[in-house]
């Protein structure tokens, strides 16, 4: 999910800014500063939205760049349990899916790809055995986020789509048809007349 969140900091802001307003420099610096930066509690900063209040700046003696305490607003994205996520399959392997979530990457176990018996293809797809799907590079998904793992420097997303209304977007679609369809029939054989036993 994404979050805009209020931040106070104090900024460290290069020599070579110091000819820019004060604002832009903290804001160019934020920029640099908080580019791909990740945190556990914070989540992943997709970018700095605006500085909203800058305080006179202080120099420590041996250091030539100047400290500014600001609060400032950003854009970060931070995955929820249960969350539906939508992407797109960049890399199928033997013993599941990657799938690009634009801001981040999340894996589904092969076992969590269908729900199905799930083997992987000398061509590189997931094939269910009964169903007929199979899932491709290049596929465009929903899939629901299980789990979390915070283990090196990003997170570690574990996703499912074994679910009804999950997997990839064609197989949602027929399979939402396929109820609309016997929902149709089921209602036309109660407005069908029975027929009355001759005595």
């Amino acid at each position: 999910m994404f979050y805009i969140v209020d931040v106070e900091d104090y900024v460290r802001v290069e020599p070579k800014l110091f000819g820019l307003d004060t604002a832009e420099a903290v804001k160019q610096q934020l920029q640099k500063t908080y580019m791909e930066f990740q945190d556990r509690d914070l989540g992943e900063v997709i970018d700095v939205l605006e500085v909203n209040e800058v305080v006179d700046g202080i120099i420590i003696p041996g250091d030539g760049a100047a400290y500014y305490k600001s609060l400032f607003k950003l854009i970060v994205f931070k995955p929820e349990l249960q969350e539906l996520v939508y992407g797109q399959i960049e890399e199928i392997t033997s013993f599941g899916a990657f799938i690009n979530m634009g801001v981040s990457r999340g894996m589904i176990h092969i076992s969590q790809t269908m729900d199905d018996f799930v083997s992987f293809s000398k061509t590189g797809s997931l094939s269910g055995k009964d169903g007929k799907r199979s899932l491709n590079v290049g596929d465009n998904c929903l899939a629901r986020v299980v789990a979390i793992s915070f283990k090196g420097d990003e997170p570690k997303i574990g996703l499912t789509m074994r679910q009804p209304g999950l997997g990839r977007l064609d197989w949602i679609e027929a399979d939402k048809n396929k109820k609309t369809s016997k929902k149709t029939e089921g209602d036309e054989k109660e407005t069908k007349p029975k027929k009355e036993k001759k005595k």
